[in-house]
């Protein structure tokens, strides 16, 4: 086998602890993601609250610990006092994010019930579009604040005794973009967020910030957006955001896989900015990262245009439903690897979305909930990357694509769960021609055995997964490793996301 990657992993040499909160996940009230999606009355599925058991299922298969609501470009239109109190009462507004028209049927405090049902904690963002520091604090005070007071005693007339306690804001969406209602300039953006940070602080100093960031490494603004916004919310923020999607319009699948290596980038420039304006600063303090929006995106976009521009105002029209196809499920894993190997910064972030817009998994309106390609990478990264994100040493063989001049055949995270004393590797092949065989020096874990290697691969790189047809799902291929006096021999098939996962 003439394709070979090398790698040596030793427990001592760490990155960082994974924060759980990085398999974490998004749902905007956008298309049918609420409506449709996570909720539907009279459905089969749906419980004594409206919200549908077989999505919650595949929710809580995905193992998600938090979700970042209610948006998104919706969130700077957003009156939250709209979404709460008597269901009978709250009025429809007209979402000029994504011209449709919300009913607020279901609101902040439905949304907090259906996250806990999930195991979820929620992940709030403020509308600093069209509103501002005000209601940013009233919002808070609503949600966290114990009694006594306006907004905390309303929470309770509407029946929600305890405060939500909700820990992680964001401080606006994609303020950088001119779609976005209320798009500031970088000054503008820095001086209202550092504000609105400072006030809520004083109503709950043990809440997380997040700091709008760009909305991708491409904007105009990349990366001066960071230093001039962060010049001004570094003292009172936790984390700076990042969002990008990828899409492979161009149809090279070749040079598709090769973009995670742009997520690398991106993420390694926002690092740079952020310890610049701490060395500015002359801070002690390191500014983590929430990449809370990423994934790929492109398949709906001539047909979402068609909606919003022909048929706009209706409530959940089927906007952003991406079928995803096998080679999208490796770009996901891909990326989970990449967020694995900056666990040192990247503390948070968000698949989106969750449910039916560009997600992993689908509903029927009066079928079932299905699950799509990316459902499977996302679920084991989930499941078996959590503990420390190890510092492997690897050497490879590389190929070039149409704008990438080297690409590791292999890329490749470990991590190492001390609670369960097990290791897991997650790899991908992204040669699309020829198998690698990669050897793993793992030594240093003692006598460990070959658990499982699990496999997602198929001959066709645009198979798609529906209702009832999962043509892209995982397979066990433990005949493809071995391991012999401390050294892994795994054959990584052509285009295929493989776990690899070791223990006693």
């Amino acid at each position: 086998m003439s394709r070979k990657a090398k790698m040596i992993l030793d427990r001592e040499y760490q990155i960082a602890p994974i924060d759980d909160r990085i398999y974490g996940s998004f749902i905007e009230h956008l298309g049918r993601a609420v409506y449709g999606g996570i909720y539907q009355p009279g459905h089969p599925s749906a419980d004594g609250d409206g919200f549908r058991r077989d999505v919650l299922g595949l929710v809580k298969e995905l193992n998600v610990p938090i979700i970042r609501y209610p948006g998104g470009n919706f969130v700077s239109n957003f009156c939250w006092e709209d979404s709460v109190g008597p269901v009978s009462e709250r009025p429809k507004r007209l979402e000029l994010a994504w011209k449709s028209t919300e009913t607020n049927e279901i609101g902040l405090n439905e949304f907090a019930k259906w996250a806990k049902k999930a195991g979820a904690d929620v992940m709030m963002a403020v509308n600093l579009g069209t509103r501002g520091i005000a209601e940013a604090c009233s919002l808070l005070e609503y949600c966290n604040h114990p009694s006594g007071t306006k907004y905390s005693d309303l929470r309770i007339s509407h029946g929600v005794k305890e405060p939500h306690n909700i820990k992680v804001w964001c401080l606006g969406n994609e303020m950088d973009g001119p779609w976005q209602i209320g798009h500031k300039t970088m000054e503008e953006y820095g001086r209202l967020a550092e504000e609105t940070a400072k006030a809520m602080r004083l109503i709950d100093p043990n809440i997380e910030l997040v700091s709008c960031g760009s909305s991708n490494g491409q904007m105009p603004t990349f990366p001066d957006w960071e230093a001039v916004t962060l010049s001004h919310t570094y003292d009172y923020v936790d984390y700076v955001s990042l969002h990008t999607y990828y899409g492979n319009e161009n149809n090279d699948s070749n040079d598709f896989l090769a973009q995670s290596d742009d997520m690398d980038g991106f993420i390694r420039t926002v690092i740079a900015t952020c310890d610049y304006v701490k060395a500015k600063k002359r801070s002690r303090k390191t500014m983590n990262l929430s990449f809370d929006e990423w994934n790929v995106w492109f398949h709906s976009n001539e047909a979402d245009q068609d909606i919003t521009e022909n048929h706009p105002w209706m409530q959940a029209p089927p906007l952003l439903e991406d079928i995803y196809t096998f080679e999208d499920a490796l770009l996901v894993g891909l990326m989970l690897i990449t967020l694995i190997k900056h666990a040192d910064r990247v503390k948070i972030a968000c698949l989106a979305q969750l449910v039916n817009v560009i997600a992993p998994i689908m509903t029927e309106k009066t079928g079932g909930a299905w699950k799509q390609t990316i459902f499977y990478p996302f679920m084991h990264a989930s499941r078996y990357g959590r503990g420390v994100a190890l510092q492997p040493v690897i050497t490879g063989t590389k190929h070039a694509t149409a704008k990438h001049d080297e690409v590791t055949d292999v890329e490749s995270a470990a991590v190492y769960n001390g609670e369960k004393d097990e290791l897991t590797i997650f790899a991908v092949n992204r040669n699309l021609e020829e198998d690698v065989e990669l050897t793993a020096d793992v030594r240093s874990f003692g006598k460990y055995r070959i658990l499982e290697h699990i496999v997602l691969e198929n001959t066709d790189l645009k198979a798609v997964n529906g209702p009832g047809r999962e043509k892209v799902s995982p397979a066990n291929a433990d005949s493809r490793s071995s391991l012999d006096s401390g050294e892994l021999t795994s054959v990584l098939h052509a285009a295929s996301w493989n776990v690899i996962r070791l223990g006693r």
